[in-house]
């Protein structure tokens, strides 16, 4: 019988993105360009993740800190439109929400972040009402949290206690220090780095020699490859799904995408290598758009691609 609420608890970064298109190269000198298009879309890797399992059906709770500005009020908006439960997500009136600006050329993009409160998330605002009411928790962004960091692992280990499953994506280090993540591994149910991040946290440059070395640390490691697919390393076996041939828009937020798709899998008891499977399907169908969430698919349109493999 199910009695929790939720089946995943986020804890979070809250950030918009706003993308600019064209000649996005700035001309200093009080020079003004226009521009082709311009987007304001969901941003922060934590809330894509989130709005990824809850299209695929997910119950999803958000926890993360937000100002009581235009941004703050967009992505709450915008978390709650793709019915994500955001009674956790703390509001600071006096405080701003941070966000990027991307400059996308096409080709190579730049991207400018004012942090805000993306780093403020502490450890003391997840409360054990808040972990009783969820099946999984999933932290993702682990090196911009930087003050959820610091007592990460006794909230794994309380989480642990109330008999929470547990997923940690780091995304990269912009310090490229990659420290803290080693002690974090033996309470993680599913480990979920893509190749280069696979490289830099174990210091080695032979890929497959890192994932052997990294996956002898964790319940489940799972390898993010980009156009390749991905591979996953349970109790020494490995298995691999390649990503799907589509047109390429965009690929911001594809890893969020697999992340939802494979923790879907997970939480609901598939087995590894048809997780992995629909985790691939859901990180290529969601480069299809602009944006991290508008190519996200729902469970019906990720299913209609398992038969492909």
């Amino acid at each position: 019988m199910n009695t929790k609420e939720f089946d995943i608890l986020v804890c979070g970064e809250i950030n918009p993105d706003l993308i600019l298109y064209g000649d996005v190269e700035p001309v200093f000198g009080q020079v003004e360009k226009l521009l082709e298009n311009a987007q304001l879309v969901i941003g922060s890797s934590s809330v894509i993740f989130a709005c990824g399992a809850a299209r695929l059906g997910l119950r999803v709770s958000f926890i993360g800190k937000c100002g009581e500005d235009v941004f703050g009020k967009f992505m709450i908006e915008k978390m709650q439109t793709s019915g994500i439960d955001t009674r956790y997500v703390i509001v600071e009136p006096d405080q701003s929400t941070g966000f990027s600006v991307i400059l996308n050329k096409g080709f190579d993009r730049a991207i400018l972040t004012y942090p805000g409160l993306i780093s403020s998330l502490k450890v003391k605002d997840i409360k054990d009402e808040i972990l009783s009411s969820t099946h999984h928790l999933h932290i993702a962004s682990y090196f911009l949290q930087t003050n959820l960091q610091k007592s990460l692992s006794g909230l794994f280990q309380q989480a642990r206690k109330l008999h929470l499953t547990i997923s940690l994506d780091t995304n990269w280090d912009p310090y490229e220090s990659w420290t803290g993540v080693n002690e974090l591994l033996p309470y993680i149910d599913v480990f979920l780095p893509n190749e280069a991040e696979v490289c830099s946290l174990t210091g080695l440059r032979d890929l497959d020699n890192a994932i052997k070395e990294l996956s002898n640390r964790v319940d489940t490691l799972v390898a993010k490859q980009g156009v390749l697919g991905a591979v996953a390393v349970c109790e020494g076996k490995k298995y691999f799904a390649k990503s799907l041939p589509v047109a390429v828009m965009d690929t911001v937020g594809a890893g969020d995408s697999f992340d939802a798709g494979f923790l879907y899998g997970y939480v609901k008891g598939w087995d590894l290598e048809k997780a992995l499977q629909l985790g691939v399907i859901c990180g290529s169908l969601s480069t299809q758009k602009i944006g991290g969430t508008d190519g996200q698919p729902s469970l019906d349109e990720a299913k209609a691609y398992l038969s492909n493999y």
